[in-house]
């Protein structure tokens, strides 16, 4: 079986008397893309940030690599980010520079490479994604769906052992989302990266998860395989596969509950 990259393991983090992540516990394989789903306002987002090491949890533990994040200094937490790449949900390009001057910041700011050596990197990663020859584009030059692969290009740049994405899909129409997940999908194979995917679009995550974890109010309600997932009896689970108005998550919500849930995020 392949070996455990990272760990949650009792996770609990509270912002005032809400708690957004209760008792979270997870366990991701090398090689695995796992696909974190829920609603609005179910803590997936802030896991990620957890995960990537943004926020401290209240009690808890989160391992990269039998390193244990949660108490790791910043000098320490900056090194192992090295191993990690990122792909923002817009995309997060800078403006002011071509597509491979950002594709190679990472390696202008954390190597010592050649600058022969790093457009050489920067071409084959552009080539992985489809965008060979877009290089000297502008990013106001690109559609959304070249923005991302744009992305997903510097965040494979340094060669990582793990890759997050929040919300790859947002804002795409279906066929350039297929694309993004094949890509994903694709990379995780060829590269042997180890993913974590926060969505909240069924399609594209049951298309790319090799194991799924569904959040509710804070609480890990299911955690599987696809098939696990699409066949769970769990109330609010079937709710949320079959997008039904019927379940434990209310239609009509208080504006004390809409509050909770836009500061949660």
């Amino acid at each position: 079986m392949p070996s455990c990259v990272i760990k949650v393991d009792n996770l609990i983090k509270s912002f005032g008397k809400r708690v957004v992540l209760d008792k979270i516990n997870l366990e991701i394989h090398q090689g695995e893309t796992l696909v974190i789903m829920g609603g609005s306002g179910c803590g997936k987002s802030t896991l990620l940030r957890h995960i990537v090491g943004l926020e401290k949890p209240d009690s808890g533990h989160i391992y990269i690599k039998n390193q244990d994040i949660t108490t790791m200094n910043e000098t320490d937490m900056t090194e192992l980010r090295k191993k990690f790449g990122m792909l923002f949900q817009s995309g997060a390009l800078l403006n002011s520079l071509t597509v491979g001057e950002n594709v190679a910041l990472p390696l202008y700011e954390h190597t010592q490479l050649d600058p022969a050596i790093i457009n050489i990197i920067v071409k084959m990663k552009l080539e992985l994604v489809g965008l060979t020859g877009f290089e000297n584009l502008m990013p106001s030059e690109l559609s959304g769906g070249m923005k991302k692969r744009v992305g997903l290009a510097r965040a494979i740049v340094m060669d990582p052992e793990i890759v997050y994405y929040d919300e790859p899909g947002a804002g795409l129409d279906p066929i350039t989302t297929a694309v993004i997940d094949k890509l994903i999908k694709d990379l995780g194979k060829k590269l042997g990266i180890t993913s974590i995917v926060v969505t909240h679009e069924l399609k594209s995550a049951f298309r790319i998860a090799d194991k799924m974890a569904v959040l509710y109010k804070g609480k890990v309600v299911q955690h599987g395989t696809p098939d696990e997932i699409r066949n769970s009896s769990h109330p609010y689970v079937v709710q949320f596969i079959n997008g039904s108005p019927e379940g434990p998550e209310p239609l009509q919500r208080s504006k004390s509950d809409y509050i909770k849930t836009l500061t949660s995020t």
